[in-house]
């Protein structure tokens, strides 16, 4: 079926997801005053459609649906069809996910949900094949037509319903948080534990990085050994399957089996952003050389895919090329003996498991990577250095053919969120590896976004590049989420580079976002600002997803904060935080992971080292290798605002001060006898 070839009214946007659907026949608008002002005018039913520009069963839908002129007319008459980027109005998003996931018990996306004219949901789901998707249409607007009272009944109750999920924050009462037994805690979410593949004991399999840096955290807070264990079993069956890229570096975003053998072959950048993280602080702790090797298949990947003009970083590659899910990514046998010599074949068929373990579908191979490679080595008598020279040289072979595929389709939107998370991940992995190439993305990324992303304190949530390659700021501020990862990821950019402008930033960011998001009555914030379009609800996000909750991370800001600025009402605010969630934090710590790492560090010893002088930076860094997780650093210089920095600062001498809930030690001169309490 040709498509038509007058465009809708998604021609004149700027995302990538809703000009994917600018030429079907339905008759989409953008979510506009206008578009919603058309439904009450005319009295028509609202379909809202939500997804974004990388997954996989939006573009089966579009496919099979929204490019069909069968069902295009269904729409077009009985409806006003308002396609919505999740990514770009994730306000949107997270209300009527909260109306589908009461009505079904589940979500996901797409996410089709169809609305009163006032915007209240009456009927809502993901992904509908075609027929089930024709039904659905004609049985409510024949309802709507017949019987409008009880489409409008049942939206005041299911409405009342979406109000009442986060009620009873506002409400709370409870500012203390009481002790929790760690130890039990991870009993009880070990239960779950795949112990021979890592991760969960479920697929599809998500690498969900704020439950693993817990893990870390608690292991080494808690000297927990078997967190440990499954923390290194599941970092290690992840770099060793194919979620990960064993070509080009970077995570996919999920594996759809319980072996992160086959993914779902969209890459974003918040997953790669935080598995960076995650993965340069497991090499901290545990000297494991793979781990230091996948952060920098991680910053290679980045800086080919997904880097812009402007600094800042894009968001998305798609899943599909041609039509075929993970076609750029996968070989066949034929393919690899045309473009290999024998030896080099055999020694690839048995490295990347071209053989059974790797097989896919349709006489296909996903590359995944040999766990034990020396009998490989000894079996073609190469030593290691000429067998893993032949590795790169096959590696070398495989992406020069790759990249005359046709590439993935590229999200070009520069998120504010997803930028702050990559800002902490080229900061940790700064520390953890000492490479001058994370320390320079880390400080181009920070003045980029400053650039781009934060114009009067206020944050903007995101810019799309045009076909002229200009840049469009989307015409609402940032979220909190935006706010909140941004802060952190200037919290941590400040602990590499020791310029306190970053600190004051963070400082300025997070009063503004005191401001514009707090909750009448509660220490939680709002997701969207009290600047923000009114919409059937305003909502609070308190989940972990895979991306944590943007009050978690505001809690962990304050909590940082108070630290460097000895602001006790920032600690305040955070001890309040936490102790309305810790009942989810001891039932549900999968889902509350950053929570609990807040609340964590909190019960713990907190330590600073503050050092000043002109080796201070260097002395610093060689700390910084081995992470602590609530230790945090800073360097006196002669114009020093931050309170921790006070009469500590020194011209000709280096001086470390090294502190522990506000007990210092004397001031230390020799760095042997600093790094002799770090050891």
């Amino acid at each position: 079926m040709s498509l038509p070839n007058e465009p809708n009214a998604l021609i004149h946007c700027t995302s990538p997801y809703l000009l994917q659907h600018a030429y079907n026949p339905v008759h989409w608008l953008p979510w506009t005053n206008d578009s919603l002002h058309k439904a009450k005018e005319e009295n028509k039913l609202i379909i809202v459609s939500i997804g974004y520009s990388t997954c996989h069963w939006c573009h089966v839908m579009e496919h099979e649906s929204f490019e069909d002129e069968e069902i295009a007319t269904v729409m077009n008459k009985n409806y006003v069809s308002i396609k919505v980027d999740r990514e770009e109005r994730p306000d949107i998003d997270k209300i009527y996910m909260d109306a589908v996931q009461l009505m079904t018990g589940r979500g996901g996306w797409p996410l089709n949900c169809i609305l009163l004219p006032d915007g209240r949901p009456i009927y809502g789901g993901t992904y509908f094949q075609k027929e089930q998707w024709r039904n659905i249409l004609l049985h409510i607007a024949n309802l709507y037509r017949t019987d409008p009272e009880k489409c409008y009944s049942y939206a005041t109750e299911l409405t009342e319903g979406i109000n009442k999920m986060e009620s009873f924050r506002k409400d709370a009462t409870v500012s203390t948080l009481s002790p929790i037994d760690w130890q039990q805690l991870f009993l009880n979410w070990s239960v779950n534990f795949d112990t021979e593949d890592g991760g969960n004991n479920r697929s599809p399999k998500f690498p969900m990085p704020s439950n693993y840096d817990w893990m870390l955290d608690f292991f080494l807070l808690h000297k927990h050994a078997y967190a440990g264990e499954h923390l290194q079993l599941t970092l290690n069956k992840m770099l060793h399957g194919g979620i990960y890229d064993q070509l080009g570096g970077g995570f996919c975003r999920y594996s759809t089996d319980m072996q992160w053998k086959v993914p779902h072959f969209e890459k974003m950048l918040y997953d790669n952003a935080q598995l960076l993280s995650l993965y340069s602080k497991a090499y901290a702790v545990f000297k494991n050389e793979n781990y230091k090797e996948i952060a920098n298949g991680i910053l290679k990947f980045l800086q080919a895919e997904l880097k812009s003009e402007s600094g800042l970083f894009y968001s998305a590659l798609d899943a599909d090329t041609e039509g075929v899910e993970g076609k750029f990514y996968t070989w066949t046998v034929e393919e690899l003996q045309q473009l290999l010599e024998e030896q080099e074949y055999m020694i690839a068929k048995e490295y990347f498991h071209f053989d059974k373990k790797g097989y896919w579908e349709d006489e296909v191979y996903i590359p995944l990577r040999n766990e034990n490679p020396e009998p490989i080595y000894q079996k073609y008598q190469l030593t290691k250095e000429e067998f893993y020279s032949s590795i790169t040289n096959i590696k070398s072979k495989l992406l020069a053919q790759r990249n005359k595929r046709v590439n993935p389709s590229l999200d070009n939107k520069q998120i504010a969120c997803w930028n702050g998370l990559l800002l902490k991940g080229f900061s940790d992995a700064y520390q953890a590896t000492q490479d001058a190439t994370f320390l320079e993305e880390a400080t181009k990324l920070a003045d980029s976004i400053i650039n781009h992303l934060i114009h009067d304190n206020k944050v903007i949530h995101s810019i799309v590049s045009t076909s002229e390659n200009n840049q469009t700021a989307s015409h609402n501020e940032g979220f909190l989420d935006d706010y909140a990862s941004i802060i952190e990821g200037l919290i941590a950019v400040y602990q590499i580079t020791f310029n306190e402008q970053y600190l004051l930033l963070a400082k300025q960011l997070c009063e503004t976002a005191i401001h514009n998001f707090s909750t009448e009555g509660s220490p939680i914030f709002y997701y969207s600002s009290n600047t923000a379009e009114k919409l059937i609800k305003r909502s609070m996000e308190l989940q972990d997803n895979v991306i944590p909750s943007s009050n978690a991370m505001m809690a962990m800001n304050l909590y940082l904060l108070s630290r460097y600025f000895d602001e006790s009402n920032y600690l305040k605010r955070a001890q309040q935080m936490l102790a309305l969630v810790q009942k989810e934090i001891n039932n549900t710590i999968p889902w509350y992971s950053k929570w609990a790492q807040v609340a964590l560090l909190m019960e713990n010893s907190k330590e600073e080292l503050v050092v000043s002088g002109p080796s201070a930076n260097e002395w610093i860094h060689q700390i910084q290798k081995n992470y602590r997780p609530n230790l945090i650093f800073s360097v006196a210089h002669q114009d020093a605002n931050l309170p921790l920095n006070k009469n500590r600062f020194s011209v000709d001498k280096t001086i470390a001060y090294h502190c522990i809930d506000n007990a210092c030690s004397l001031p230390i001169t020799n760095f042997k006898a600093l790094s002799t309490l770090f050891n």
